[in-house]
């Protein structure tokens, strides 16, 4: 693969599911392994813990202070006010450059993306004069984006008023894509996916441990999924390439989906123990390595087939 997407670390469950001296492991690891970005957001944790509201970026912080870390890519979406699930948020321009400033204070040349996050509106003024700000940061040096946006056509035609480019953070699994969604975008911006494995759906429930992230969000981990039968054929077929290292479990698909889709620059993983994280990683150096196509439009379809029967 001649420009695969990036590899971002995820911070969502950093505080909930994953302790700090996890994540603290994790992040040695991630860096010394040669990887910068990591993605974060006010909100993180979303656990409706009132008392956890900002704790992942405060464990990034702190992680950076530690080490005297200058060098990595600290994406921060930010406009959620609370961390309970809930809509509300602040995205007028005089929060949004409080929030830059602040940012850029803690993180200091860390500080790489700013992003707004989670926006439900239609008004075209609100949201100008929300880009006016994320104008401000990309003048400052900055790259600007957006995640979870309900109207992304109003941003797009805004977009080429103001001649901005955005990265653009997707939903994008085998069971759920948003990049129909984003239309207006498609060949106009990076997209970063995140939710590769569905939320922390396995092949197989013996995989699960008690403190699974799907267990956390409420998902079943007692009951194998619908067709984990027919992606473990898949996988079966794709693993009779010769000296290709093999597909083994529902993050690889993820990834190998996420890798081949079109428009796509970035590939989140949020692994709760180092041992995901290597095996990402791993996985990863071996979709750069290897051709995987074969196994994209076999996912391709299957995910085709599962959005057909929603």
């Amino acid at each position: 693969m001649i420009h695969p997407p990036s590899l971002i670390l995820g911070t969502a469950m950093w505080g909930w599911t994953t302790p700090r001296a996890t994540c603290f492991q994790l992040l040695n690891h991630f860096y010394q392994e040669g990887y910068r970005e990591v993605d974060g957001a006010t909100n993180y944790p979303i656990n409706k813990k009132t008392e956890d509201f900002r704790k992942a970026e405060t464990l990034l912080q702190e992680w950076i202070k530690a080490h005297e870390v200058r060098d990595l890519k600290v994406m921060m979406k930010v406009g959620s006010i609370n961390n309970l699930r809930t809509p509300e948020n602040n995205l007028s321009k005089s929060f949004l450059l409080m929030l830059l400033d602040e940012y850029r204070n803690t993180f200091g040349t860390n500080l790489d993306t700013l992003m707004i996050h989670w926006d439900n509106r239609a008004e075209e003024k609100e949201i100008r004069e929300s880009l006016e700000a994320l104008a401000i940061a990309r003048a400052q040096g900055l790259r600007i984006g957006l995640s979870g946006i309900r109207h992304p056509e109003i941003y797009a035609r805004i977009q080429e008023d103001m001649g901005l480019e955005f990265r653009i953070q997707i939903k994008h699994n085998l069971l759920h894509s948003d990049y129909s969604r984003y239309q207006p975008f498609h060949g106009k911006a990076g997209f970063i996916t995140y939710g590769i494995n569905a939320g922390g759906v396995k092949l197989d429930p013996g995989e699960y441990s008690l403190e699974s992230s799907l267990k956390a969000r409420g998902g079943n981990i007692e009951q194998e999924h619908p067709f984990a039968g027919t992606l473990r054929s898949i996988l079966a077929k794709a693993n009779q390439t010769p000296g290709r290292p093999a597909v083994s479990t529902f993050n690889h698909c993820g990834m190998a989906f996420a890798c081949y889709s079109p428009d796509v620059s970035g590939i989140l993983v949020g692994p709760s123990k180092q041992q995901q994280l290597e095996d990402s990683l791993d996985f990863y150096t071996a979709l750069k390595t290897y051709d995987y196509r074969d196994l994209y439009q076999n996912l391709k379809d299957l995910n085709e087939q599962q959005a057909g029967t929603v």
